[in-house]
């Protein structure tokens, strides 16, 4: 079963206010307040200096349990949100793989699903790791008697142009990256339920598919998380906490109205401190969950994460801690 074996995260120790950033974006003396008092997001945190190589290798950096388990990594995914990150031909997943001596590794983006594809790719390092084992036939041991297989997923971007810093009138980018072990057969931090929902006819760019958006938004994710539970066998009664992604707190009060779920079990707190930071949000979250105390063993908990462009892509998972 898909487990989670080891997450580290980087945020940059910088925060900008968003007061700070109304010029270079363009935004009103409203928006600003829109953004700060209707949606929470008092400051997001960026690091100027760092590459968005550097900002996944300051997440691998944190990463103890990579270290002399290079050689068991098999798949290494980039899940990002934008399409292109860097100018040609800066690859900032191959140097990462050649800095950590991962070059043996199989390595590819995830992108499709904007900010959702931290999900899909959980999903997808888990689906290539068991079918690996069940091709070596000794699932859980790896091949010729060697340790279980691994895959390293990495997400994490730069704010670098206007579109990657600001949603209109919903949230605003931050930086920082994650990096995350995934095992076929771990014990720990099991997947447990997979759902997601690719809605095409969002493609488009008009108003009114806008508007239409803004209508089911919440009911669509609500459809996903529901759907997820559902094949896990559990209810929203089970789940210790929600893992969101950090859009904004407004749209997450909503939604645990339409839910009827506890706001206080689901974990906001990175919101007015760090924005959205693409697809390292779950990541983010789940580690914060883990240093508070939030999860113990046996807790069953649910991570949330929607993705717009080109669509929109509405996904949930529920893990076992």
């Amino acid at each position: 079963m898909t487990a989670l074996e080891a997450v580290s995260v980087y945020l940059p120790p910088v925060r900008i206010p968003i007061e700070s950033l109304a010029g270079p974006l363009g935004l009103t003396a409203m928006q600003v307040k829109l953004f700060r008092r209707f949606h929470g997001l008092r400051e997001v945190s960026r690091d100027p200096d760092v590459s968005a190589t550097g900002l996944l290798m300051k997440a691998a950096a944190g990463l103890d349990a990579l270290r002399g388990q290079e050689h068991r990594v098999r798949y290494v995914l980039y899940a990002r949100t934008m399409p292109v990150v860097a100018p040609y031909p800066v690859n900032p997943l191959h140097e990462v793989c050649r800095a950590l001596g991962l070059d043996h590794a199989l390595a590819f983006t995830v992108t499709h699903q904007s900010c959702a594809s931290g999900l899909l790719a959980i999903d997808m390092a888990g689906r290539l790791l068991a079918a690996d084992a069940v091709l070596a036939s000794d699932p859980g041991d790896g091949q010729d008697g060697q340790a279980e297989p691994l895959a390293l997923i990495l997400s994490g971007e730069k704010a670098f142009t206007r579109e990657a810093q600001v949603f209109d009138d919903t949230t605003i980018f931050g930086e920082g990256a994650s990096a995350c072990l995934v095992s076929a057969f771990g014990a720990r931090d099991r997947l447990l339920a997979y759902a997601s929902s690719v809605r095409g006819e969002f493609d488009s760019a008009t108003g009114e598919n806008d508007a239409r958006l803004q209508r089911e938004y919440r009911p669509c994710l609500a459809e996903v998380m529901r759907r997820a539970l559902g094949e896990a066998g559990l209810t929203l009664d089970d789940i210790r906490v929600v893992l969101p992604h950090n859009v904004n707190v407004v749209t997450w009060q909503r939604m645990c109205l339409l839910l009827k779920f506890p706001r206080d079990r689901v974990l906001l707190d990175n919101i007015p401190i760090s924005g959205h930071v693409f697809c390292a949000d779950v990541f983010a979250n789940y580690k914060t969950a883990c240093e508070r105390g939030l999860l113990q063993p046996g807790d069953r908990y649910l991570a949330a994460a929607v993705g717009a462009g080109g669509g929109a892509t509405f996904a949930a998972m529920v893990f076992e801690h």
